[in-house]
């Protein structure tokens, strides 16, 4: 039994600025991500000229691609930093590397260096980013004992207001500004919008305690060392329960590129139907966090899993027979919404998961072998699946194997905790 299961922390008035405190990171790395998705064609016209727009546009995205090559490392390096120095220091290094990272994209010139410039930000902020999510939700759950859930539920809410945030300057920017006007500075706006945000972030960390729980336990000078050697069968839990959480988030984020390539869609019809998808995540998952911590993890993710792998199916086919925004915002809304039931109480089951002196390295690893895997590479196996098979339901059926892949892993923590 750890310090964890016998005390009951206060989690009253502070819940309010922890959560900002905690999460404020998260949401800038998901807009930063998000901007430089939704500019990817500017981008690629003003860093990466070459003799084709499709190489061009190649060499964005594998730029955006190289942030998660570094996401482990900055796991295992910011992760251990958190674990063995403490929540709060992790955090304010995290945010300080993610703010580098954005003033260096913001201010990238337009010349021979800028690939390079563009290059070191992705890959600041893919280290910073490795280290956020396991140091930020630890910090979050040792706040309270009995509130662990609804707390680091907003990890995926605060992705949620990212969402919205991104989408309200790519509507505003791409109607208002012509593609001169968006080439020579309007491409600027959002990211420098992005690194006013960071100083608040520092600002607000550097006035915060250390986790209380945190501060009752002997740190680990070795954490990764006994990560490793100890629960290494605890990562391959966490990492499972990932999954279908980052499955689902990126089958999301790619159907407005399925609904103008496989439906015929236009695409402001899978831009509404994401920004649909946001509105649920920011909205939903605070209050099944908070159901969690009456209820129970398992139950509610073992539920999700199960409504994933009998609708998936009949939800694409429907959407292919019937194209049109109803059906794409029906389908996205749906699937935003049990992303929303699963998520929203992923964070706090992988923090139970680990021992307080090994949780941010744990988590920090676990989610970062896992969103690369089964998350980041998703369009490209479903992209790759498609053309091979020729069938525009492979979204479907992606869902329902990594459904099922997490559904034997929460099987098999619901037997674990019982024999706690």
């Amino acid at each position: 039994m750890t310090v964890a299961d016998t005390t009951r922390l206060p989690a009253g008035g502070g819940a309010s600025r922890i959560i900002v405190a905690a999460s404020i990171g998260n949401a800038l790395e998901w807009f930063d991500l998000l901007i430089y998705g939704y500019f990817a064609v500017t981008l690629s016209k003003l860093f990466f000229p070459a003799g084709s727009d499709f190489v061009a546009l190649m060499l964005t995205f594998g730029t955006f691609a190289v942030a998660y090559l570094v996401r482990p490392l900055g796991a295992i390096i910011v992760g251990a930093y958190a674990d063995s120095r403490g929540r709060k220091a992790a955090l304010m290094l995290s945010i300080l590397l993610m703010m580098i990272g954005t003033a260096i994209m913001s201010y990238a010139s337009i010349g021979v260096a800028a690939p390079i410039a563009v290059l070191l930000a992705r890959l600041l902020q893919g280290f910073s980013v490795g280290g956020e999510f396991g140091s930020s939700t630890a910090f979050m759950v040792e706040h309270s004992a009995t509130r662990k859930g609804f707390l680091a539920s907003w990890q995926w809410s605060s992705q949620g207001v990212a969402a919205l945030l991104a989408s309200a300057f790519g509507v505003f920017l791409f109607s208002t500004l012509s593609e001169q006007q968006l080439e020579s500075w309007g491409w600027r706006l959002p990211f420098l919008f992005g690194l006013l945000i960071g100083p608040i972030g520092l600002y607000i960390r550097a006035h915060l305690e250390e986790a209380p729980e945190f501060a009752t336990v002997q740190p680990s000078e070795t954490p990764l060392r006994d990560l490793v050697g100890r629960y290494w069968g605890r990562m391959l839990l966490s990492i499972g329960v990932v999954i279908l959480s980052t499955s689902s988030n990126y089958v999301i984020l790619y159907m407005p590129t399925y609904g103008i390539k496989e439906l015929g869609l236009p695409q402001s019809v899978g831009f509404t139907a994401t920004l649909m998808g946001a509105i649920i995540l920011t909205v939903v998952s605070p209050f099944v966090g908070h159901w969690s911590d009456k209820v129970g993890r398992t139950m509610i993710m073992i539920a999700m899993c199960v409504l994933f792998a009998v609708s998936a199916y009949p939800a694409f086919v429907g959407l292919v027979t019937y194209p049109s925004l109803l059906s794409i915002v029906l389908i996205v809304g749906w699937m935003s919404l049990l992303k929303a039931g699963y998520s929203g109480v992923l964070p706090s089951l992988m923090a139970e998961i680990f021992p307080i002196q090994t949780r941010a390295s744990g988590l920090s690893l676990s989610y970062n072998i896992g969103v690369p895997l089964f998350g980041g590479a998703a369009p490209l196996y479903m992209t790759a699946l498609i053309q091979l098979t020729g069938s525009n339901l492979v979204p479907s059926f992606y869902l329902i194997v990594t459904a099922l892949l997490s559904l034997a892993v929460l099987i098999m923590i619901r037997a674990w905790l019982h024999l706690r």
